[in-house]
Protein backbone atom coordinates (compact mmCIF):
# COMPACT_ATOMS: atom_id res chain seq x y z
CA UNK A 1 0.00 0.00 0.00
CA UNK A 2 1.31 3.42 -0.96
CA UNK A 3 -0.28 6.70 0.06
CA UNK A 4 -0.21 9.92 -1.93
CA UNK A 5 -1.91 13.14 -0.89
CA UNK A 6 -4.65 14.53 -3.12
CA UNK A 7 -6.98 17.35 -2.05
CA UNK A 8 -10.21 16.93 -4.01
CA UNK A 9 -11.19 20.54 -3.27
CA UNK A 10 -8.16 21.79 -5.20
CA UNK A 11 -7.79 21.52 -8.97
CA UNK A 12 -4.07 22.22 -8.53
CA UNK A 13 -3.68 19.37 -6.04
CA UNK A 14 -5.55 16.96 -8.33
CA UNK A 15 -3.30 17.83 -11.27
CA UNK A 16 -0.19 17.42 -9.11
CA UNK A 17 -1.40 14.01 -7.94
CA UNK A 18 -2.05 12.85 -11.51
CA UNK A 19 1.40 14.08 -12.55
CA UNK A 20 2.93 12.08 -9.67
CA UNK A 21 0.97 8.96 -10.59
CA UNK A 22 1.82 9.15 -14.28
CA UNK A 23 5.51 9.50 -13.43
CA UNK A 24 5.35 6.11 -11.73
CA UNK A 25 4.40 4.59 -15.10
CA UNK A 26 2.04 2.12 -13.41
CA UNK A 27 -1.13 0.59 -14.88
CA UNK A 28 -4.44 1.66 -13.39
CA UNK A 29 -7.03 -1.09 -13.21
CA UNK A 30 -9.46 0.31 -10.62
CA UNK A 31 -10.32 3.90 -9.73
CA UNK A 32 -12.73 4.44 -6.81
CA UNK A 33 -14.15 7.95 -6.42
CA UNK A 34 -15.16 8.00 -2.77
CA UNK A 35 -14.28 11.38 -1.20
CA UNK A 36 -17.12 13.51 0.08
CA UNK A 37 -18.64 15.98 2.50
CA UNK A 38 -22.26 16.23 3.62
CA UNK A 39 -24.41 19.12 4.85
CA UNK A 40 -21.49 21.49 5.33
CA UNK A 41 -22.24 25.20 5.87
CA UNK A 42 -22.06 27.41 2.82
CA UNK A 43 -18.41 27.81 1.83
CA UNK A 44 -16.20 27.63 -1.25
CA UNK A 45 -13.20 25.64 -2.37
CA UNK A 46 -9.96 27.42 -3.24
CA UNK A 47 -11.14 27.48 -6.87
CA UNK A 48 -14.36 29.24 -5.91
CA UNK A 49 -16.75 26.28 -6.20
CA UNK A 50 -19.52 25.55 -3.71
CA UNK A 51 -17.95 22.85 -1.54
CA UNK A 52 -20.45 20.01 -2.07
CA UNK A 53 -20.36 20.46 -5.84
CA UNK A 54 -16.64 21.19 -5.97
CA UNK A 55 -15.44 18.30 -3.79
CA UNK A 56 -18.09 15.61 -4.19
CA UNK A 57 -18.48 16.03 -7.94
CA UNK A 58 -16.05 18.33 -9.79
CA UNK A 59 -12.96 16.98 -8.05
CA UNK A 60 -13.85 13.44 -9.11
CA UNK A 61 -14.85 14.61 -12.59
CA UNK A 62 -11.42 16.17 -13.16
CA UNK A 63 -9.48 13.33 -11.52
CA UNK A 64 -11.25 10.70 -13.62
CA UNK A 65 -10.78 12.58 -16.87
CA UNK A 66 -7.09 13.17 -16.24
CA UNK A 67 -6.59 9.46 -15.55
CA UNK A 68 -8.71 8.19 -18.46
CA UNK A 69 -5.80 7.64 -20.83
CA UNK A 70 -4.02 5.48 -18.24
CA UNK A 71 -7.22 3.53 -17.56
CA UNK A 72 -7.74 2.92 -21.29
CA UNK A 73 -4.17 1.68 -21.67
CA UNK A 74 -4.59 -0.64 -18.68
CA UNK A 75 -7.85 -2.31 -19.68
CA UNK A 76 -8.02 -5.30 -22.01
CA UNK A 77 -10.81 -7.14 -23.78
CA UNK A 78 -10.93 -9.82 -21.08
CA UNK A 79 -10.10 -7.59 -18.11
CA UNK A 80 -11.65 -4.14 -18.31
CA UNK A 81 -10.33 -1.32 -16.16
CA UNK A 82 -13.07 -0.15 -13.79
CA UNK A 83 -14.24 3.23 -12.53
CA UNK A 84 -16.48 3.12 -9.46
CA UNK A 85 -18.10 6.31 -8.22
CA UNK A 86 -19.83 6.45 -4.83
CA UNK A 87 -23.11 8.36 -4.85
CA UNK A 88 -26.03 8.15 -2.42
CA UNK A 89 -29.75 7.42 -2.24
CA UNK A 90 -30.04 11.18 -1.66
CA UNK A 91 -29.68 11.59 -5.42
CA UNK A 92 -33.31 10.43 -5.75
CA UNK A 93 -34.48 13.76 -4.31
CA UNK A 94 -31.74 15.82 -5.96
CA UNK A 95 -32.37 18.53 -8.55
CA UNK A 96 -29.72 19.71 -10.98
CA UNK A 97 -29.79 23.49 -11.40
CA UNK A 98 -27.72 23.98 -14.56
CA UNK A 99 -28.11 27.76 -14.32
CA UNK A 100 -27.00 27.77 -10.68
CA UNK A 101 -24.75 24.77 -10.03
CA UNK A 102 -22.99 26.72 -7.26
CA UNK A 103 -26.23 27.25 -5.29
CA UNK A 104 -25.66 31.02 -5.23
CA UNK A 105 -29.33 31.99 -5.44
CA UNK A 106 -30.50 30.15 -2.35
CA UNK A 107 -28.15 27.84 -0.48
CA UNK A 108 -29.48 24.72 1.20
CA UNK A 109 -26.99 22.17 2.60
CA UNK A 110 -29.45 19.36 1.86
CA UNK A 111 -30.15 20.61 -1.67
CA UNK A 112 -26.48 21.15 -2.48
CA UNK A 113 -25.53 17.69 -1.19
CA UNK A 114 -28.34 15.98 -3.12
CA UNK A 115 -27.41 17.87 -6.30
CA UNK A 116 -23.78 16.76 -6.04
CA UNK A 117 -24.84 13.12 -5.66
CA UNK A 118 -27.23 13.34 -8.62
CA UNK A 119 -24.42 14.89 -10.68
CA UNK A 120 -22.24 11.85 -9.93
CA UNK A 121 -24.89 9.49 -11.35
CA UNK A 122 -25.40 11.62 -14.48
CA UNK A 123 -21.61 11.80 -14.91
CA UNK A 124 -21.22 8.02 -14.66
CA UNK A 125 -23.87 7.32 -17.29
CA UNK A 126 -22.42 9.87 -19.72
CA UNK A 127 -18.90 8.58 -19.09
CA UNK A 128 -19.97 5.02 -19.88
CA UNK A 129 -21.65 6.23 -23.08
CA UNK A 130 -18.42 7.92 -24.20
CA UNK A 131 -16.28 4.91 -23.25
CA UNK A 132 -18.54 2.57 -25.22
CA UNK A 133 -18.59 4.86 -28.25
CA UNK A 134 -14.78 5.00 -28.10
CA UNK A 135 -14.46 1.21 -27.91
CA UNK A 136 -12.49 1.49 -24.67
CA UNK A 137 -11.95 -1.47 -22.38
CA UNK A 138 -13.06 0.58 -19.37
CA UNK A 139 -16.34 0.44 -17.47
CA UNK A 140 -17.95 3.06 -15.24
CA UNK A 141 -20.48 2.24 -12.54
CA UNK A 142 -22.04 4.12 -9.63
CA UNK A 143 -22.62 2.76 -6.12
CA UNK A 144 -25.01 3.55 -3.28
CA UNK A 145 -23.25 2.33 -0.10
CA UNK A 146 -26.34 2.73 2.07
CA UNK A 147 -26.44 4.48 5.47
CA UNK A 148 -23.00 3.95 6.97
CA UNK A 149 -21.73 4.83 10.44
CA UNK A 150 -18.89 7.23 9.59
CA UNK A 151 -17.85 10.81 10.38
CA UNK A 152 -19.79 12.02 7.34
CA UNK A 153 -22.58 13.04 9.73
CA UNK A 154 -20.58 15.52 11.79
CA UNK A 155 -22.43 18.52 10.31
CA UNK A 156 -25.98 17.30 11.00
CA UNK A 157 -28.14 18.85 13.75
CA UNK A 158 -27.27 17.79 17.30
CA UNK A 159 -30.57 15.96 17.74
CA UNK A 160 -29.77 13.84 14.67
CA UNK A 161 -26.35 13.07 16.18
CA UNK A 162 -28.04 11.86 19.35
CA UNK A 163 -30.45 9.65 17.40
CA UNK A 164 -27.54 8.32 15.33
CA UNK A 165 -25.56 7.54 18.51
CA UNK A 166 -28.53 5.65 19.94
CA UNK A 167 -29.52 3.69 16.84
CA UNK A 168 -26.35 3.28 14.78
CA UNK A 169 -25.75 -0.27 16.01
CA UNK A 170 -29.18 -1.26 14.71
CA UNK A 171 -29.86 0.89 11.65
CA UNK A 172 -26.45 1.86 10.27
CA UNK A 173 -23.97 -0.24 8.34
CA UNK A 174 -20.42 -0.55 9.59
CA UNK A 175 -17.75 0.98 7.31
CA UNK A 176 -16.81 -2.56 6.25
CA UNK A 177 -20.41 -3.34 5.30
CA UNK A 178 -20.73 0.02 3.56
CA UNK A 179 -17.67 -0.75 1.43
CA UNK A 180 -18.95 -4.13 0.25
CA UNK A 181 -20.82 -2.91 -2.85
CA UNK A 182 -17.88 -0.75 -3.92
CA UNK A 183 -15.57 -3.77 -3.60
CA UNK A 184 -18.10 -5.88 -5.50
CA UNK A 185 -18.10 -3.35 -8.35
CA UNK A 186 -14.30 -3.23 -8.32
CA UNK A 187 -13.41 -6.93 -8.36
CA UNK A 188 -16.44 -9.16 -8.93
CA UNK A 189 -16.23 -11.37 -12.07
CA UNK A 190 -19.97 -10.75 -12.46
CA UNK A 191 -19.24 -7.09 -13.23
CA UNK A 192 -16.61 -7.80 -15.88
CA UNK A 193 -17.44 -5.70 -18.94
CA UNK A 194 -20.62 -4.31 -17.36
CA UNK A 195 -20.91 -0.52 -17.23
CA UNK A 196 -23.50 2.17 -16.68
CA UNK A 197 -25.01 0.38 -13.68
CA UNK A 198 -26.38 1.74 -10.40
CA UNK A 199 -25.53 -0.72 -7.63
CA UNK A 200 -27.00 -1.15 -4.16
CA UNK A 201 -26.34 -4.10 -1.83
CA UNK A 202 -24.29 -5.73 -4.59
CA UNK A 203 -27.22 -5.71 -7.01
CA UNK A 204 -28.08 -3.62 -10.05
CA UNK A 205 -31.03 -1.37 -9.38
CA UNK A 206 -32.77 1.65 -10.88
CA UNK A 207 -31.57 5.15 -10.18
CA UNK A 208 -33.69 8.29 -10.29
CA UNK A 209 -35.59 8.77 -13.57
CA UNK A 210 -33.93 12.15 -14.19
CA UNK A 211 -30.50 10.47 -14.17
CA UNK A 212 -31.35 8.73 -17.46
CA UNK A 213 -31.96 12.06 -19.25
CA UNK A 214 -29.26 11.92 -21.94
CA UNK A 215 -29.57 15.60 -22.81
CA UNK A 216 -29.05 16.54 -19.18
CA UNK A 217 -26.05 14.19 -18.99
CA UNK A 218 -24.47 15.88 -22.02
CA UNK A 219 -25.16 19.41 -20.79
CA UNK A 220 -23.70 18.69 -17.36
CA UNK A 221 -20.62 17.13 -18.95
CA UNK A 222 -20.03 20.14 -21.20
CA UNK A 223 -20.50 22.60 -18.36
CA UNK A 224 -18.21 20.55 -16.09
CA UNK A 225 -15.44 20.59 -18.69
CA UNK A 226 -15.65 24.38 -18.81
CA UNK A 227 -15.56 24.66 -15.03
CA UNK A 228 -12.43 22.51 -14.54
CA UNK A 229 -10.69 23.74 -17.70
CA UNK A 230 -10.45 20.61 -19.85
CA UNK A 231 -11.45 19.95 -23.45
CA UNK A 232 -14.94 18.58 -23.99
Amino acid sequence: VEFSYCDLTSMKSIRQFVQWFRAKNCPLHVLVNNAGVMLVPERKTEDGFEEHFGLNYLGHFLLTNLLLDTLKQSGTHSHHARIITVSSATHYVGKLHLNDLQSRCSYSPHGAYAQSKLALVLFTYQLQHLLTANGSHVTANVVDPGVVNTDLYKHVFWIVKVVKWMTAWLLFKTPEEGASTTIYAAVSPEMEGAGGCYLYNEERTKSADIAYDEELQRRLWTESCKMVGITD
